[in-house]
């Protein structure tokens, strides 16, 4: 199975924003693979030394367990990053920009599920 997850939670909420690294770690966990799309604030988890300032309360921070997976994509939405002035030199190894045809075109491939947080 494919999942394409979309976040919009940043470090405004912690926990809202920690629980789709945590059900992409989940399906990694079960052998699948996953696309995170970070949308509004979340383009700041992907800020180097950003995510882990990030506690949750509650459930374990899984940032760092998906950003660093072979099996994950984590793209950054275009015009949030520009809109809060996060630029590519400043984006964690392993992330990219991207937008909404990454995200559709990710939703196309076979076998994938839509899941939003």
């Amino acid at each position: 199975m494919h999942y394409v997850i979309s976040a919009t939670w940043g470090p405004t909420d912690t926990t809202r924003a920690a629980l789709p690294f945590i059900f992409a770690e989940s399906a990694l966990q079960a052998g699948d693979t996953v696309m995170i799309m970070l949308f509004h604030d979340a383009v700041t988890i992907a800020v180097e030394g950003s995510h882990q300032k990030m506690v949750p309360f509650g459930p374990p921070p899984k940032f760092t367990e998906v950003l660093t997976n072979p099996r994950a994509k984590v793209l950054v939405c275009k015009p949030c990053a520009e809109a809060r002035g996060v630029s590519p030199d400043m984006l964690v190894k392993n992330t990219a920009l991207g937008g909404m045809n990454d995200f559709h075109k990710e939703l196309g491939k076979a076998d994938s599920k839509a899941v939003s947080f």
